[in-house]
C-alpha cells in the first residue's frame, strides 16, 4: 500500500472512530495507531539507530493524560502518560512506561521516531534490518540449543547401553 493511500486510510479511520481534534478531549479516550496490513508496525522500539528520520517538533501534537493499569494512586492521580501524534503521517504513540513525565516524553519520541522511520522507509529502514538480524540470531541460538539437546540425549542413550 503506497504511503499516500495509507494517509487517506488513516484520515478516514480517525473520522470514523471519532478521534477528537481538540486537545481537551484527548484525556478521555485512548488513542492507538490505526493498523495497516503488514508486519512493519510491530518492529518499532528496538535499539536506536543513528540513521533514523528526524522529527520536526512543529509536526508533533503532545498530550499528557492519565495512564491506566496497575499502580494505584501513582497512576490514577497523575497525568504522566504521554500521547504523541505525528500530524503528517497520523501515527499516534502512547507511552506510560515510567512514573516520570520527562522520561515518558523522551521514550515516546524515540518510539515515534522509529515508527515514522518504518512508515516512510519501509523494508529499507534500519529498525527493520536490526529486527531481522536479531531474529536470525535467535533462530541460530535455538538451532544450536536443539542440537546440543540431541547430542546429550544420544550420549545418555549410549551410556545406558554400555551399562547394560
Amino acid at each position: 500500500m503506497p504511503p499516500s493511500s495509507f494517509l487517506l486510510l488513516a484520515n478516514s479511520l480517525t473520522r470514523l472512530h471519532g478521534f477528537p481534534r481538540t486537545p481537551g478531549l484527548w484525556e478521555k479516550q485512548c488513542f492507538l495507531f490505526p493498523r495497516w496490513p503488514g508486519p512493519l508496525l510491530l518492529e518499532a522500539r528496538k535499539k536506536s539507530s543513528g540513521d533514523l528520520l528526524v522529527l520536526n517538533e512543529a509536526d508533533l501534537e503532545e498530550q499528557c493524560v492519565r495512564g491506566s493499569g496497575p499502580g494505584g494512586q501513582a497512576t490514577n492521580k497523575t497525568n504522566n502518560c504521554v500521547v504523541l501524534k505525528h500530524l503528517p503521517s497520523g501515527i499516534v504513540v502512547k507511552c506510560h512506561q515510567t512514573r516520570s513525565l520527562e522520561q515518558n516524553r523522551k521514550r515516546a519520541r524515540e518510539i515515534l521516531q522509529e515508527k515514522v522511520d518504518i512508515f516512510y522507509k519501509g523494508e529499507s529502514s534500519d529498525v527493520v534490518k536490526e529486527k531481522r538480524e536479531s531474529e536470525k540470531k535467535k533462530q541460530e541460538k535455538k538451532r544450536r540449543a536443539k542440537e546440543n539437546l540431541e547430542r546429550k540425549k544420544h550420549l545418555k542413550e549410549m551410556q545406558t547401553l554400555d551399562d547394560q
